[in-house]
């Protein structure tokens, strides 16, 4: 396993690589060097592509997954490049292996028809534990917006006028989401029965717990996993399937996927980003064209 102990060194104090992704290098090319000391006499300077597409049906005939096997095709292709820059070989062989195609799995959602049978249907209690697990179902439904960035929704986020909601996202990005007058007035009785119940100092977030604290990852998971278990039997129950709920019903309805892509707070949308011009206004109306509770 000549060279690999430099390139490691180069990868973490060089390039500066998580901890969790140099030993995810260290270990994929270990893996790799092992199959070829143990199935030929190991050249490093002959190296072809023949050797590494052996070792790719090895690891899929021993049940890898596509996804597995790209990701270590990746360390080993870093690597290879790594020793054509250091004038060790003198072409990445790595570059003529195919790659087994990765299938991404759909993203489950909650139709249309069972969001509204929980949201008018179901009774969740008018006292305040009730009305906040509600609204923190209706929140993640009528804006799609990530757990985190629940969490953080405070009251001044709320426009006064009852047009939208000013979301903080990842890399502290901010993007408008325009919401309905219905969803407003449930956010106003919602903060009305909070502060009538509720002891709390110096908190200007939005959910808070019974006890005045902020809400905390595994409480609204475990909300979402109790109300959507009422109208749903998909393995998965997270708030971020509310999330695809959000956005699968707006795109049935119509919406433009550059809207869906503003709304949900997306830095990247393929070949579509370029496209991605759309004004707070236009984004509002398509909303309330668009979504089922609009």
């Amino acid at each position: 396993m000549r060279h690999l102990g430099d390139f490691l060194e180069y990868i973490k104090n060089i390039k500066h690589y998580t901890p969790n992704t140099f030993i995810a290098y260290k270990r994929d090319l270990e893996q790799f060097f092992i199959f070829c000391e143990s199935d030929q006499k190991y050249d490093l300077d002959a190296l072809n592509h023949q050797q590494i597409r052996n070792w790719i049906i090895s690891l899929m005939e021993n049940g890898c997954s596509a996804r597995t096997v790209n990701r270590k095709i990746s360390s080993l292709k870093t690597f290879c490049r790594y020793l054509v820059k250091e004038g060790i070989i003198g072409t990445n062989p790595v570059a003529r292996v195919l790659t087994p195609k990765s299938y991404k799995k759909l993203p489950v959602f909650v139709n249309e028809k069972q969001m509204n049978f929980l949201l008018d249907e179901v009774v969740f209690g008018d006292d305040f534990t009730g009305m906040r697990n509600r609204l923190i179902i209706e929140t993640f439904y009528n804006t799609g917006i990530r757990l985190t960035e629940l969490i953080n929704l405070k009251t001044v986020d709320i426009y006064g006028d009852g047009s939208a909601l000013k979301v903080t996202g990842k890399r502290n990005k901010e993007r408008m989401i325009p919401i309905t007058r219905d969803f407003y007035n449930d956010i106003v009785e919602y903060m009305r029965i909070r502060n009538e119940n509720v002891a709390f100092e110096n908190d200007d977030h939005l959910f808070l717990t019974s006890g005045g604290k902020r809400l905390y990852p595994r409480l609204v998971y475990r909300v979402v996993t109790q109300y959507l278990s009422l109208v749903t039997t998909a393995d998965k129950k997270s708030p971020h399937i509310l999330r695809h709920s959000f956005a699968t019903a707006i795109l049935n309805r119509g919406a433009d996927l550059n809207a869906i892509k503003d709304l949900l707070g997306h830095a990247n949308l393929s070949a579509t980003e370029v496209y991605t011009h759309n004004t707070f206004e236009k984004l509002k109306t398509i909303y309330k064209q668009a979504h089922p509770r609009a």
